[in-house]
């Protein structure tokens, strides 16, 4: 288990990461990447049963998990976090961030296991389906024997707003999916304005009501608390699955953390710096002994 700061560290190395991509390839979508770090560090260097080998032994396209903790990427316009913890993570060399969104590389703007990338299972990117995937590997798991691992999908607050999401939901509470745990990144934010705004599903009390009305045990994270965020997915995997429930954690984020003219608004979801705003950026990101790629 990692230490909370060594976790810190990693995040802060990640949205270095972040606004690196995005400002070079002069497209991409910071504003939610930076604000769900602190998760995603959390769940791929602590909570998540993932042994080495088999990462080494990543098979891009026909590895699904067995006898592993397993994570989906749903809102997969996040794509730069989701590389860069990989990344990190060991799955590929960091050097090939570099090459984000370029034609010919396998860091495309959304995931795809048809680019042969290591730690990507499914394509994502059409919002609403990662949790349909996620609750199939759920039950793959379940066919296969694997019960002592989990399978975490992250969502968006408003990608709540897809029907499928629901319709998953549903399901996974009719089938008694216990080795499932969502997590909702809420940031209130979406491309066109706030979620209230543009299609309001409630405040995170009616949200709340929703999923526990849908049959999931629901938990609350602050998703910039790093020990906070490692106490609750621990919990979740360890304590609350298993009990005939799948589970929800609704994350509190703020799009653009760490950057404070990106922070708080949609005005980042899908607009890529330029270089002085990325120097700009850079330069209230802590540099870190991983290094920039």
């Amino acid at each position: 288990m990692a230490e909370i700061t060594q976790l810190e560290t990693i995040a802060a190395q990640v949205r270095r990461d972040i606004v690196r991509m995005v400002a070079s390839a002069a497209s991409g979508h910071p504003g939610g990447s930076l604000g769900a770090a602190d998760v995603l560090t959390a769940l791929y260097f602590d909570v998540m049963n993932i042994p080495q080998e088999r990462i080494a032994q990543f098979a891009p396209g026909s590895d699904h998990g067995i006898g592993e903790d397993v994570f989906y990427l749903s809102n997969g316009h996040i794509s730069p976090l989701f590389y860069s913890i990989l990344a990190r993570r060991g799955y590929f060399p960091a050097e090939e961030l570099g090459g984000f969104r370029r034609i010919g590389t396998r860091v495309q703007g959304h995931p795809t296991p048809a680019k042969g990338l290591p730690g990507v299972r499914a394509a994502s990117g059409s919002l609403g389906q990662g949790l349909s995937v996620a609750v199939g590997n759920a039950l793959a798991k379940r066919l296969s024997g694997d019960d002592a691992h989990r399978v975490f999908v992250m969502m968006g607050d408003g990608e709540l707003e897809e029907g499928q999401i629901w319709e998953a939901a549903m399901f996974a509470a009719a089938r008694g999916v216990d080795n499932l745990v969502g997590i909702v990144d809420m940031n209130g934010q979406q491309i066109d304005g706030t979620c209230a705004d543009v299609l309001g599903m409630g405040c995170a009390r009616q949200l709340r009501a929703k999923w526990e009305a849908f049959g999931w045990t629901v938990l609350d994270m602050d998703g910039h608390d790093m020990r906070n965020i490692v106490d609750t997915l621990r919990y979740a995997k360890n304590d609350v699955c298993g009990h005939g429930k799948p589970v929800v954690i609704l994350a509190k984020t703020v799009m653009g953390r760490g950057v404070d003219f990106m922070a708080g608004t949609n005005e980042w979801h899908g607009k890529a710096p330029s270089a002085e705003q990325a120097e700009a950026a850079l330069a209230q990101l802590p540099t870190t002994s991983l290094g920039d790629y």
